[in-house]
């Protein structure tokens, strides 16, 4: 699950590598055909979800296309292909005041995608009340098809910050047009 502060993270990163001044950056669900930016950027299980879809290359040509000269796809995109083997069912859950957010994972018996179930609990005058669930499949992605899929849209420069070079939870991917 995203949030603003992810966003902020991923906006920072896009700032440090195009240098000072302001920025046109934009989600990657947002981007206009047509309608050029500076930075591009994409959260968590975005990617991922698109690669199971089988939309991955399509959307990466699309956010090249909407980059200006020099502009930068920011992209965090989990590492999961070691958990793949091991394939854990659910995450403990988040809490925060009365709310709990839990996620269960599907594995495929290959271990290259799973389906993410995402419930969230709030606490009622009863007891617990489930306010919202989402669902979706993901295919795992490694570092070597990241770096394949980023080249083969017409990326250049494609780096991978560690999450301690990044300040991201998560792996994050920087591609320059």
């Amino acid at each position: 699950m995203c949030t603003v502060n992810d966003l902020d993270v991923l906006t920072s990163v896009a700032g440090a590598v195009l240098g000072p001044g302001s920025h046109a950056v934009v989600d990657l669900l947002d981007v206009t055909p047509g309608v050029q930016v500076d930075a591009v950027r994409a959260a968590d299980d975005l990617l991922p979800r698109l690669a199971h879809e089988e939309s991955l290359a399509t959307i990466l040509m699309l956010a090249h296309a909407s980059l200006r000269p020099g502009g930068v796809l920011v992209a965090a995109v989990p590492e999961l292909d070691r958990l793949g083997e091991l394939r854990p069912t659910a995450l403990p859950p988040r809490v925060h005041g009365d709310r709990v957010t839990v996620q269960l994972w599907d594995w495929a018996p290959d271990g290259l995608s799973y389906g993410l179930e995402v419930v969230t609990l709030v606490r009622g005058a009863t007891g617990w009340e489930i306010s919202a669930t989402a669902s979706t499949r993901h295919r795992v992605l490694s570092a070597g098809e990241m770096d394949a899929a980023l080249h083969a849209a017409g990326f250049t420069a494609v780096q991978r910050l560690a999450p301690g070079e990044s300040g991201y939870r998560v792996p994050v991917w920087v591609a320059v047009r």
